[in-house]
């Protein structure tokens, strides 16, 4: 085989990218198309959800409804990844020959990189203005508007207002405060 394998980006249907993977992973396996098709990942990624002060991570695809394949190119390969059940076909102009994209667009989504290199990914269910309770410190209970929040620090600003005092900003960590729901 003198041609090298390159990357294809397929589409599947909403919510069937992992069956996709796993049936074209097993026809690979089934059929010895190791040199042919090398690759198949759902690209992904993880992300830390703070929902009422607790921290969940979950894997979150990043390009939901598509397949990436580093793949030789004939028409065995093109057919037996259409004949997948959940296939709807390659990405490309000519339906019959898929555009390759190269290796830095594949780097470029992210692919290939070890969970370390990855950037973290921090989503909170609370947005400046928010009221939030702030929970698992010595101002346990108290409450206020949030100033900012700093995800990168992992931190939010919130102004409280203590009985005798005037209002001021604490900074607290990220699963520190629990919204008000209104």
């Amino acid at each position: 085989m003198s041609e090298s394998a390159k990357w294809y980006v397929i589409h599947t249907y909403s919510g069937y990218e992992n069956k996709v993977a796993q049936s074209i992973e097993t026809v690979i396996k089934n059929r010895g198309l190791e040199d042919l098709i090398q690759a198949v990942i759902v690209p992904s990624e993880t992300v830390t959800e703070i929902t009422k002060g607790k921290a969940k991570e979950v894997e979150r695809k990043t390009f939901p409804g598509y397949v990436l394949l580093k793949m030789i190119y004939t028409d065995d390969t093109w057919h037996i990844v259409k004949s997948i059940r959940g296939v709807t076909g390659f990405v490309g102009t000519d339906p019959k020959k898929p555009t390759a994209i190269t290796e830095e667009e594949v780097i470029a989504m992210g692919v290939g990189l070890s969970k370390e290199d990855q950037k973290p990914i921090i989503e909170v269910d609370f947005e400046v203005g928010d009221t939030v309770r702030i929970a698992g410190t010595v101002m346990d209970g108290l409450s206020g508007p949030v100033q900012e929040i700093d995800i990168a620090e992992g931190t939010v600003t919130v102004l409280i207002a203590m009985v005798g005092h005037r209002p001021s900003n604490v900074t607290v960590q990220l699963n520190q405060v629990i919204k008000v729901e209104d």
